[in-house]
Order: C-alpha cells, then structure tokens, then sequence
C-alpha cells in the first residue's frame, strides 16, 4: 500500500502541472491569424439569418418563408405580398399569438453577444495565450447551447399557447427545430441558415487555432 501511494503522489502533481501548463502557453502566429479569420467570420452573421422556416400547403404551393435574424424577423417579400403577414393571417385563425419583433428578447441580447465573442476573440488573438482562447471557445459553446434551447422555448410556447375560442382548433404543437413536420393542413420545414453556418465556422476555426498551437509547441520540442 505505501509503493502505491507513493506512486499516485507524483501522477497527481503531474495532472495538475500540465494543465497550467496547457493555459500558459502561448499562441502560434498561425493560430493567432485563425482566430482573428474567426472574429471576422462572425461579423456576416448580423446581416444573414439564423434560421428559415418553410411552410407549405395546397393554397401555398411555392411556400411562406420567415427569416430569423440575429436582430429582427423578416418575411419574404413581393411585389403583392409579405410572407410574414401572411403567416400572421393564418396563425389568426388557429389561435396563436401574432410574431412581433417585440415579444422577441433574443433580438436585444444575441447581437451584443455576438460583438462580445468578436472582442473575446481579437483579446485572445493579442494576448496570444491559450487561456484566452479556450475562455472564448468555451463561452461560446455555452453562448450556443443557451440560444438553441431558447429558440426551442419561442417555439414551444407559441405552438401551445393557443386561444381556445379560435376559430380553426388544433392540437397544441411545437414546430421542429430542425427538419420537417405537419401541422395542420401545412408542412413546415425549419433549417439553419447562413448565420448559423457562420457561426459553426467560428467554432471551427477557434478549435483549429487551438490544433495548431499544439502542434507548433511539438515541433518546436522536437
């Protein structure tokens, strides 16, 4: 018993040696220049969409589009017709509330978000230490995992808060956050767009600043 803990003893200080170690060192010119291509990645994002939601029934055949973007909500537009109104027309019918832009939270906090990971970012590109970066990533993951359940909330909620007097009744639904489902006499598909890519393309490229650091730091060992 005493060769065993004699022998954990070291193990345990190394573990907690190298994880300073890993916060501490620094970044590669390489990693620093991938992490500033990532705060510029992020900059788009406020003029595409986040997600697009399709819908489609035999009295729309070429569909209503609604577009949600990191600070407002747009429908499609022609020259006879407003998707959003549209959709806001039939959700009339069927007892939910109206889409405005003022119900939507997310639309004041998601942008300021998105320049405070661009400011994260350009910190950890100047500071050139790992600890800022994984700080960024991190905060990030979190950023993301806390929107995509938001979202899933606005939907839930708008899809079973519905007014029993409507005059068209359906069962109390929740519109896919990802993919397609029916809903009443409609086929509503809802997908990531561009905003969303440009974010996963953040993810990607802190991740890989992260690669390369380690990788220098192996090379230049050997």
């Amino acid at each position: 018993m005493a060769q065993i803990a004699s022998f954990s003893i070291p193990v345990t200080e190394a573990r907690a040696t190298v994880t300073p170690r890993f916060f501490d060192r620094p970044l590669s010119i390489s990693s620093r220049i991938t992490v500033l291509v990532a705060a510029l990645l992020l900059v788009p994002v406020y003029f595409f969409p986040l997600y697009r939601m399709t819908l489609f029934s035999n009295n729309f055949t070429d569909g209503l589009n609604l577009n949600i973007y990191a600070g407002s909500l747009r429908g499609d537009q022609s020259a006879n017709r407003d998707d959003l109104k549209e959709i806001n027309s039939l959700n009339h019918y069927i007892g939910m509330h109206p889409l405005e832009e003022a119900d939507f939270s997310e639309f004041q906090w998601i942008p300021l978000m998105l320049g405070f990971f661009i400011l994260l970012s350009l910190r950890a590109a100047i500071m050139g230490k790992m600890s800022a970066l994984a700080d960024t990533l991190v905060a990030f993951g979190w950023f993301g995992l806390f929107a995509l359940w938001h979202f899933y909330q606005r939907l839930y909620t708008y899809g079973h808060n519905l007014d029993p007097s409507a005059a068209v009744k359906v069962k109390p639904f929740t519109p896919p956050v990802f993919g397609s489902a029916q809903i009443a006499n409609f086929t509503v598909y809802n997908y990531p767009a561009v905003g969303t890519y440009l974010m996963a393309g953040f993810v990607v490229l802190l991740s890989a600043a992260v690669v390369l650091s380690m990788r220098a730091k192996r090379e230049a060992r050997s």
